[in-house]
């Protein structure tokens, strides 16, 4: 059994898509907010948490709602196709309503425009969940590690073909000196971009042929069913799986407060700790992200030799043992080295190694029909710890101590490691059996 690569790549342009628009989402619109608008940094940083919050609702709902669909193009691919549309439509509204305030400024303008970024956080809230919950729809089980992975890429890749464009239209010297920027052009291109990687996903998979045969084939090797009937005849989880569910649920939540601290925080704290410029801070960033991408792939044919807890275990360790690495650098002294472009690597490698099982992991435990409602549930921890840490963490810097921030992220990760001791199910059921165990009948 062989994943079939090139489907999942065509499955994940619908990631490819989303995080071409998060990327600029979130180097954009503060921008817009602060430059054009006026406000200050704690009201648009409100409006920039306004995904986060409305993700905590809109994820696990029309992820549910997809497992429902029986639309003639699958479950999956109306919300897509149409969660996409919508988007596109309102987004672009986006710069032009910018455009329209930096030539005279208005209240009407200022709403219109908080509107309308309301408006295109629900569309995209619609799809993300059913864009995710495609790939383990159409993959059979014991390879979604690796088609999460290749997911993983796709969206990575996506992330920086934003950032290509972004840095060619709108370097220094085009920008330097204007009153007013024109993001029209970005937003335009980036919805393109949108639309021609949906409509990939969409003439070139056919959802309802290829999940009818990835049941056929699950039905012919079949693996340990998780779901079993209660008294009244209706499927539910044994209360094991469920306590497994409930730690890695758990598990998710505290690697992201861990990890997306150190994310929003790290170049202030490298400014003020270890004495280093922006440019260098975020060039340890993009190592970060650089040592995840080459991982995601390996990370995912581990996962399928020694099991997806193992990888993510491995993970959690790397994770948590740089940022303790860094706490304890700042307590000695340490200012810039090139010794932190390498820790940044392991960090990279070990959330590649977290980010690839965690939601195969947690899409195990259910029944093919809610594979969307699971999705949902993982995105609704993971952004939830996302929308917290962030507040929390800053917190201390201010009234602690800078200091306190890879303490806080190091404890949080490795506290993942004891809840994930917990989680007992969800794990890749053919591992590769070596040496004298390969002899072992079950």
């Amino acid at each position: 059994m062989k994943l079939n690569v090139r489907r999942t790549v065509l499955i994940g342009f619908a990631f490819f898509s989303i995080c071409a628009f998060w990327q600029m989402y979130n180097n954009v619109i503060p921008l817009m907010l602060t430059n054009t608008f006026h406000m200050n940094e704690t009201l648009s940083g409100v409006i920039m948490a306004a995904d986060n919050v409305l993700g905590l609702f809109l994820l696990p709902f029309f992820g549910g709602l997809s497992d429902r669909c029986t639309h003639p193009w699958g479950r999956r691919m109306p919300f897509v196709v149409f969660g996409t549309m919508a988007a596109v439509v309102l987004m672009v509204t986006l710069p032009i309503i910018d455009n329209a305030y930096a030539a005279g400024a208005s209240g009407a303008l200022l709403v219109a425009f908080v509107l309308v970024l309301m408006a295109v956080l629900v569309a995209m809230g619609t799809y993300r969940s059913p864009a995710v919950a495609l790939m383990p729809d159409l993959t059979p089980k014991p390879l979604r590690s690796q088609g999460n992975a290749i997911i993983n890429l796709m969206g990575a890749v996506g992330g920086i073909l934003y950032l290509g464009i972004a840095a060619v239209l709108y370097s220094s010297a085009r920008t330097e000196g204007l009153d007013h920027v024109n993001y029209l052009p970005l937003f335009a291109i980036v919805a393109c971009i949108m639309v021609v990687s949906v409509a990939i996903v969409f003439f070139t998979i056919r959802e309802p042929e290829v999940g009818a045969e990835v049941a056929a084939y699950e039905a012919e090797h079949p693996e340990e069913n998780l779901v079993e009937d209660d008294a009244s005849g209706n499927e539910v989880l044994p209360v094991a799986v469920k306590r497994s569910l409930a730690f890695l649920l758990v598990s998710i939540a505290l690697w992201f407060i861990g990890y997306n601290a150190m994310e929003t925080w790290f170049t202030t704290y490298a400014a003020a700790e270890w004495g280093m410029s922006l440019g260098s801070a975020s060039t340890c960033l993009i190592v970060a992200n650089l040592g995840a991408i080459v991982s995601y792939i390996p990370v995912g044919a581990v996962a399928a030799r020694v099991g997806r807890k193992r990888t993510i275990l491995a993970g959690v360790l790397m994770l948590g043992g740089g940022f303790a690495f860094f706490a304890i650098w700042t307590f000695m002294g340490g200012g810039f080295s090139p010794l932190l472009y390498a820790v940044m690597v392991i960090l990279g490698m070990g959330w590649a190694c977290i980010n690839v099982n965690s939601l195969p992991m947690v899409v195990e435990m259910c029944k093919g029909s809610d594979v969307g409602r699971f999705t949902g549930l993982y995105y609704t921890f993971s952004m939830a710890a996302q929308t917290v840490t962030p507040i929390a963490a800053g917190w201390l810097m201010n009234n602690v101590s800078y200091r306190a921030l890879f303490i806080y992220a190091a404890a949080f990760v490795l506290a993942a490691f004891v809840t994930m001791q917990f989680v007992r199910h969800g794990d890749t059921t053919n591992i590769t059996k070596r040496g004298l165990e390969a002899l072992d009948v079950d």
